[in-house]
């Protein structure tokens, strides 16, 4: 890993809070403070087309068909037989003599499932789309960690945002990737991890932190601060609100509405305040950082109302990324998927991706 004194710096803040360094996250309980393992080789990421379909995409038995998009899935008495796809404005269809699979993400299956005719019945004719299998959940039970970012400027240690920002440093960040495949490029925007518990009465911790050591206003979108700073993000990993998605149109190209209700319970409003709050505790009133003159320029120290610190870190809150739960497994009303992941009341389809997870993974 790439070594930043102002990361080792906020694991010794987190100490004197009862947030332990680790090792490894992996050993059940999660609870510390430590560095992401990351699947890079020499600089190299390894993505999961590079570790898993690179190896066998010369197979005879396999095909690969890029830049296609999918139209929809035609049936024929509720068995899953052909897949209708888009090359351009070219029409194109593959038949299934076993099974279709359906591995779109939490927004894509579930849109694949609804344009396809498998849904609530009661959305989906008003659409204009021909009922294949009544299935209630397709598109309810969404779920994702929402990232909130607070921003701390610093002295007398430096963060990445000035290198970044400076010609210079990004030419040097670029010879040290050519030649020694170390530095910036070969890591992720978060180095270092942490978890913890919003009430020391949980079992296990419900917050976790993605510490990068940079800020900017958009992640990925805007220029780095022209001053040293870090963003130490924080996420309930046990989100209650719930989600869906939901199409608007029976042409799969049109965007479906994707409502993701972010903080519309208490309980999430109550835990996000909390891990804003630790976050401050650790960077303000830990002696670790007194000697960086700290300042929380987002959200900012004159809040201290629960509902005012979230409403100004709201604005600057963006998703990890991490969708679940769209087509979730199970055999209530509302599941979508057997235990085997077979669509209910369909054969030869199935889903495998993590809409079919009924609840969020914590972290």
């Amino acid at each position: 890993r790439m070594h930043l004194p102002l990361l080792d710096e906020f694991q010794k803040a987190a100490e004197e809070f009862g947030i332990p360094k680790t090792k490894d996250f992996n050993k059940g309980n999660n609870h510390g403070s430590g560095y992401y393992q990351v699947t890079v080789k020499n600089g190299f990421r390894c993505s999961t087309a590079v570790g898993y379909l690179n190896p066998v995409k010369k197979r005879s038995n396999l095909k690969i068909i890029t830049n296609a998009h999918v139209k929809k899935i035609n049936f024929k008495d509720k068995v899953a037989r052909e897949v209708e796809y888009w090359i351009e404005d070219q029409l194109f269809i593959a038949s299934a003599n076993k099974e279709i699979i359906l591995s779109a993400g939490a927004i894509g299956s579930a849109q694949i499932l609804q344009v396809s005719g498998i849904g609530s019945s009661e959305k989906l004719k008003k659409i204009g789309i021909e009922m294949v299998h009544e299935l209630k959940g397709v598109g309810k039970n969404l779920q994702d960690h929402l990232m909130f970012r607070p921003i701390y400027k610093i002295q007398n240690i430096k963060s990445l945002n000035k290198k970044i920002n400076s010609l210079f440093g990004n030419l040097m960040i670029g010879l040290e990737y050519v030649f020694n495949r170390s530095g910036p490029m070969t890591i992720g925007a978060s180095q270092l991890g942490m978890f913890a518990k919003s009430d020391p009465s949980l079992e296990t911790p419900d917050l976790q932190w993605h510490v990068q050591p940079m800020s900017m206003d958009t992640l990925g979108a805007t220029k780095n601060h022209d001053f040293h700073a870090f963003t130490p993000t924080v996420s309930n990993i046990r989100p209650t609100s719930r989600g869906h998605v939901s199409i608007v149109d029976k042409d799969s190209r049109t965007y479906a509405k994707v409502k993701m209700n972010y903080l519309s319970t208490a309980e999430d409003r109550r835990i996000a305040a909390a891990g804003l709050k630790l976050t401050r505790k650790i960077v303000m009133e830990s002696e670790t950082f007194k000697r960086f003159n700290p300042e929380e320029y987002r959200p900012g120290i004159h809040l201290n109302d629960d509902e005012d610190i979230l409403k100004a870190a709201a604005d600057y809150a963006q998703t990890i990324f991490h969708p679940v739960g769209t087509c979730k497994m199970g055999s209530d009303e509302n599941a979508v998927v057997s235990d085997e992941l077979r669509v209910h009341g369909i054969k030869n389809l199935r889903v495998i991706d993590a809409s079919i997870m009924p609840n969020i993974t914590s972290g």
